[in-house]
């Protein structure tokens, strides 16, 4: 059960909450830049990429449409004390899109191939490589795209089950998943293979796994959605509010005059996605999130919840 990258998402203060919520099987970072991670502005990178030893197993996902720097960055990564590499090649933004990189290199299976012997290169003999992607750019290509990927011998495959162009407007297509097991039984029967999309719960992913014959599951949006998502509990009111000072105290800590010498900083509104996956399914939870999302820094946000508590939401009202 993996944490699947999502920029400005699984950062390392989200990680740090995953830890003592629920903690996945391995860790995904965001995913970064292989041009920045190797550029003279890699400081931003290189910050986006501290982590907690605790977070072991742990992996850098990389993107990007030039063999070259994938070679110097995959160097850096396994220089940092990660776990293993991943190229993004299903990232359907269409920045990423537009540079040749993501989901576009589906188009572009060579290049793909060039990246990911870049990446090897780079990385080492011993040092785990994978691939992340779709089954397709606007039709399902799996039987083309699949075996393009596992030919270059990946520890991993992962498989979001949607086209780039279906982005997240469809039901996942996890009907596919016996046959990519069977393809990657095919070509490469060392390559592990991981599915991703639409995954809710905890006993959803055992079973898709099960059903399957996938080597595990990666989850995106559940986990943001809940972050209690790989303990398989539900956390009483309490543990929730509780949860939300803790984490926007760890972002502060991690964060706060941390400037570098750009000036940039990760902003404090990064924190308003979770308010929704913290302050949800009780009474008033509406109301509170509508106040957390007006909260500039962690004392706000403390002062805002403890106007709940004495509210008569918090007396008398209930988890629905």
């Amino acid at each position: 059960m993996m944490l699947a990258p999502m920029s400005d998402v699984t950062d390392e203060a989200f990680r740090r909450m995953l830890l003592k919520l629920g903690r996945p099987d391995i860790f995904w970072t965001e995913f970064v830049s292989a041009d920045g991670l190797v550029s003279k502005g890699k400081e931003k990178i290189l910050e986006d990429l501290r982590f907690f030893p605790a977070e072991h197993p742990i992996v850098v996902q990389v993107f990007g449409a030039n063999p070259g720097p994938f070679k110097g960055a995959a160097e850096i990564i396994r220089n940092l004390g990660f776990d293993g590499i991943d190229i993004n090649m299903g990232c359907p933004n269409k920045d990423v899109v537009k540079m040749g990189a993501g989901a576009a290199l589906i188009k572009n299976p060579n290049l793909a191939k060039q990246i990911i012997k870049a990446v090897k290169q780079g990385a080492g003999g011993e040092f785990p490589v994978s691939v992340k992607t779709r089954i397709g750019y606007s039709k399902n290509e799996v039987d083309k795209w699949i075996p393009a990927l596992l030919e270059e011998n990946l520890a991993a495959l992962t498989v979001h089950f949607r086209t780039k162009n279906e982005m997240f407007k469809v039901p996942a297509h996890w009907e596919l998943a016996k046959k990519i097991v069977r393809i990657r039984d095919r070509y490469a029967q060392e390559t592990l293979i991981f599915g991703n999309g639409d995954v809710k719960s905890l006993s959803q992913a055992c079973q898709l796994a099960k059903k399957t014959g996938l080597d595990g599951i990666m989850i995106g949006r559940g986990v943001l959605a809940n972050p209690w998502f790989f303990s398989g509990r539900t956390p009483d009111l309490s543990e929730r509010l509780d949860a939300v000072i803790e984490h926007v105290k760890i972002f502060e800590k991690l964060h706060k005059n941390n400037f570098l010498k750009n000036g940039s900083i990760k902003n404090f509104d990064i924190m308003k996605k979770y308010f929704k996956a913290y302050a949800t399914g009780f009474d008033g939870a509406k109301d509170l999130r509508e106040r957390l999302m007006g909260a500039k820094n962690a004392n706000e946000v403390k002062q805002i919840i403890k106007k709940f508590l004495r509210s008569p939401f918090y007396r008398t009202g209930e988890m629905l």
